[in-house]
């Protein structure tokens, strides 16, 4: 034992070990002041810096970027500092090996919550300018395939370094991504149809709309995969959103809010057609709910078997008046005809006969 000391001694293998453990120590405590110098740097000086600009994207990106950079810098130099050390190939490889895998997680974890943030902010600005549920329905999805990516990044980065072969893997993945688009075809679509509709706009949520098929009702919810539209009898329509996006709908909310109604009524012949229309113009000017701009018009429309033709356009401020109002127009003139002795006749058909001999 005594020569195995005395040999370390004369072959200054200590001094040699001790030379390059301060060394490696150097190394790291250049790196920790460097964390320091970093991190005071983030937390003080690049905030006045992103205060200058309009976001505060990159205000919040500083603050959660912060603590992650100052551990890379660390494990950076605990890195390096290994890599100093005179000890067995394999062993530095391993610690070595080691060191880099939490490089590669932390870089990792700094991209995230870059990309986090950003997907917070954008999804919070779409929902202010859409008023849309954009930012809480797509961009999570979104977010889910961003840190998918990102782990099948850190794995080939990680397996490429030990000398694994990544061409494999990425092959794999390659057709089980296909398999999985092949498979899920039309929820994809519908997804793509639901982030175009909440981008694209055609209507909003609480809009009444008309679908080609006929049925109408307002919207309630643009969901990730389907529209939910109540109908005006009260039934939750349930539609894909691909359906949607192949098809012509009519957005009774846009331009505005207003809407045109028409009332269609014949007045028996004989009847003062100047008078007629002078009565309905007054009916509808005395309701609060029609618009005098653009202003009611009244036209005679066309002569009919047993009735003179007449229609009465008017518009209201709100669509969803329409069937309300009409109700009270049509009482109000049927009260006013009748006040007039102006006849609403009923359909008749004069029949002649021919006797025969």
């Amino acid at each position: 034992m005594q020569d195995f000391f005395r040999s370390l001694v004369e072959s200054d293998t200590i001094l040699t070990w001790a030379r390059e453990f301060f060394l490696a120590l150097l190394i790291f405590g250049f790196f920790w002041v460097l964390s320091r110098l970093l991190r005071y740097f983030c937390t003080n000086w690049l905030p006045r810096i992103a205060r200058i600009t309009k976001t505060e994207l990159d205000d919040r990106i500083v603050l959660r970027i912060t603590p992650p950079v100052e551990l890379l810098t660390l494990t950076a130099g605990l890195y390096f500092a290994v890599r100093s050390l005179p000890i067995h190939d394999r062993v530095q490889i391993v610690l070595a090996g080691m060191v880099f895998i939490a490089n590669v997680l932390i870089f990792a974890n700094i991209t995230y919550r870059v990309a986090d943030e950003f997907l917070t902010w954008y999804g919070n600005r779409v929902e202010e300018r859409t008023g849309t549920k954009v930012g809480t329905q797509i961009f999570p999805l979104i977010r889910k395939i961003f840190t998918i990516f990102l782990v099948c990044a850190v794995l080939i980065v990680v397996l490429k370094h030990f000398g694994y072969d990544v061409l494999s893997l990425l092959t794999a993945l390659g057709l089980g991504s296909l398999a999985i688009g092949l498979a899920a075809k039309d929820t994809l679509a519908n997804m793509i149809s639901g982030f175009t509709l909440m981008i694209d706009r055609p209507f909003r949520i609480g809009d009444r709309i008309q679908l080609a098929s006929g049925k109408t009702g307002d919207v309630v919810d643009i969901g990730l995969r389907s529209t939910r539209i109540k109908t005006v009898d009260n039934t939750l329509l349930i539609i894909p959103n691909s359906e949607l996006c192949n098809s012509t709908v009519l957005n009774m909310a846009c331009p505005d809010m207003r809407s045109q109604g028409r009332i269609s009524l014949g007045v028996a012949y004989g009847s003062d057609v100047d008078k007629v229309k002078s009565i309905m113009l007054e009916t509808a000017a005395e309701n609060p709910e029609v618009l005098q701009d653009p202003s009611p018009e009244a036209f005679f429309l066309s002569f009919g078997d047993s009735s003179l033709n007449m229609v009465l356009v008017f518009w209201v401020r709100d669509y969803t008046k329409i069937i309300p109002v009409t109700d009270q127009l049509n009482l109000l003139l049927m009260t006013a005809f009748t006040n007039n002795d102006i006849q609403i006749p009923y359909p008749t058909r004069k029949v002649l006969l021919e006797r025969e001999g």
